[in-house]
């Protein structure tokens, strides 16, 4: 995916501003790129991933991201997660790019993802709807799942901002939903 479709499907669940973001399970950093220049100047976001190829790409970005911060991060989102420097609930927002769907127990996961967050803070989620499991895709969260799942995290909100096919077939989706 190109910079600029990963930009148009994220612009309407991140929405305007700066923050304090986290993309978890950021891969090479596709759609960490296109969260920082959607969030813009003086943002931060925490690009993590535990793939040491990953980061070292992430890394790259550092100086790609304009004047967005971008602090890449070797570790596994799925387990206890602590961010350099980030103490509590202070994150604006979370992305989860085609990364929860590797998770088994992702109501778990979620939610203490979402303890990260401030208040209002918005969880972004990018996933495949109508695709069946795959070693790619071990655990789908089809869209009709996604308020049920955002809502046993401790989310409101729940909403699909935008859809897209496939190139390695399906369709993506983009969920967006808030801390209460």
């Amino acid at each position: 995916m190109e910079i600029r479709d990963a930009i148009d499907l994220l612009r309407d669940a991140v929405g305007d501003g700066r923050g304090l973001w986290a993309d978890l399970g950021a891969g090479t950093g596709t759609f960490t790129l296109a969260l920082a220049q959607t969030l813009g100047a003086g943002s931060t976001v925490y690009a993590v991933d535990n793939d040491r190829g990953a980061v070292r790409a992430l890394h790259e970005l550092e100086s790609a991201s304009g004047e967005t911060r971008i602090i890449p991060v070797d570790a596994d989102f799925s387990g206890p997660l602590s961010l350099p420097g980030l103490a509590g609930s202070s994150l604006d927002g979370i992305l989860l790019a085609n990364a929860l769907h590797f998770v088994r127990d992702q109501t778990r996961v979620l939610t203490q993802l979402v303890a990260m967050l401030r208040g209002g803070g918005r969880v972004v989620l990018v996933e495949y709807d109508r695709r069946q499991a795959s070693q790619w895709v071990p655990h789908p969260i089809p869209a009709s799942r996604w308020p049920a799942l955002a809502a046993s995290a401790g989310l409101d909100g729940a909403t699909i901002t935008a859809r897209r096919p496939s190139m390695y077939s399906g369709v993506l989706y983009v969920g967006r939903a808030a801390k209460r």
